[in-house]
């Protein structure tokens, strides 16, 4: 696991503090670890340069111990509050899945990916048979019951590198599955299927209509798959729901 915050000196053998804080701020995985510098450094110009690199704060030594400990506790509360932020920004509320935007943005460079290095990618698309009626009948908390509890659902049945269980709409979520063909996600699709009709959430009886689509060779972007397994989803519905329909035109 990463450290939540790094203390780190100036004055250090083989690599000085100044050019460790520049490789830490250059690596995406370290560049949001606030550093503090702690040195014996007094001048201003080189606090200031610190400052410029990204450190977070900069402490003086003879070191006043009670003043550390207050400065690396904020910076690590300012850090979970950035982070808690860009969650919520990312995130549905309702069941803690990645929502629509995080979605688009990602989506687009699975795509790329899955051309340059000719991987299959599938998409799913799980729309909730009836989700109006679950409102209208039971209560609106009764449904967000349902959304939350098939959102736990779904994302467990999944891999790590699928991008898992997102939802889309009202009642759907979209599945993105990673090095996944056509055959492959049809027959996760049709499990998932049956195990919603046992599922039960929210103590009700509940089914799902599902669509499944692959990219294309010629096939360039995201909204384009997502059309067409909403397509796929649409002839579920028409075939009387709680199915699994394919698109595999263009």
């Amino acid at each position: 696991p990463q450290p939540d915050l790094i203390l780190l000196d100036i004055m250090m053998p083989e690599m000085d503090g100044f050019e460790t804080i520049k490789r830490l701020k250059s690596n995406e995985n370290t560049a949001n670890i606030p550093v503090i510098f702690v040195t014996g450094l007094q001048e201003s110009h080189d606090e200031e340069k610190g400052l410029k690199l990204g450190a977070a704060d900069y402490i003086r030594k003879p070191v006043r111990e009670a003043i550390a400990i207050s400065r690396i506790n904020t910076h690590i509360t300012i850090k979970k509050q950035r982070q808690r932020l860009e969650e919520l920004a990312l995130t549905d509320q309702l069941t803690g899945l990645y929502n629509r935007h995080y979605l688009l943005e990602v989506a687009e460079h699975k795509v790329a990916s899955s051309k340059r290095h000719k991987q299959p990618l599938s998409l799913m698309m799980v729309d909730v048979d009836h989700f109006k009626q679950v409102n209208d009948n039971h209560g609106h908390p009764a449904g967000d019951q349902v959304l939350s509890d098939l959102g736990e659902f779904l994302r467990a049945q999944h891999r790590k590198e699928d991008l898992v269980a997102v939802r889309f709409g009202g009642e759907e979520f979209v599945i993105l599955l990673e090095n996944c063909n056509l055959e492959q996600a049809t027959k996760r699709a049709e499990q998932i299927r049956a195990d919603i009709e046992t599922l039960h959430p929210a103590g009700l009886d509940i089914s799902a209509s599902i669509g499944v689509a692959e990219l294309h060779s010629e096939e360039n972007n995201f909204k384009s798959l997502l059309s067409r397994a909403d397509k796929a989803v649409y002839k579920a519905k028409f075939d009387g729901r709680n199915c699994v329909r394919i698109n595999d035109g263009m």
